[in-house]
């Protein structure tokens, strides 16, 4: 069974929440550094523990925040901003820019997978993922596809 969807134009905003929520995810490790960093009042009180720490969060996250609009702003990421349809079966994810353009997406290149309330999340790399809100599908059948193919790949359970 192929999945054939409606086009659909992915948000530069709603890019940049799903990055970051992303990069949180991955790289939930940074916040045990800046609580240790903050463990430092305890042995030597000063403000400045607690302070630097969050500083230095805060400016993490910024640097993750502007490399994701940066990522929107660059010339070879337009094709993930485009109204894109995609065709999906349990060899590859097709995504198709116009009925005779296309690329073809190997499964085994696509690191996980989350389902949402109302989407799905392919995440290839820390900088490139595909939405797919359940409303581009056809019908209820073709997200219900999708979903077995995502949970006999092993992206989600």
């Amino acid at each position: 069974m192929i999945v054939k969807t409606k086009k659909y134009q992915l948000e530069k905003g709603t890019y940049i929440k799903f990055a970051l929520k992303n990069i949180v995810r991955e790289q939930w490790w940074v916040f045990l550094i800046a609580a240790a960093i903050m463990c430092g009042a305890f042995f030597i009180f000063s403000w400045w523990w607690i302070i630097g720490a969050l500083i230095a969060l805060l400016l993490y996250f910024l640097f993750w925040l502007v490399q994701f609009a940066g990522v929107t702003q660059l010339e070879q990421n337009k094709i993930l901003f485009e109204r894109l349809s995609y065709e999906i079966n349990s060899q590859q994810v097709l995504i198709k820019v116009n009925p005779r353009q296309g690329m073809p997406l190997k499964w085994e290149m696509i690191k996980k997978a989350q389902i949402g309330k109302n989407y799905f999340l392919l995440i290839v790399s820390k900088a490139q993922m595909i939405h797919l809100p359940f409303r581009i599908f056809n019908t209820d059948n073709e997200r219900k596809f999708l979903e077995t193919i995502l949970k006999r790949k092993g992206y989600v359970k």
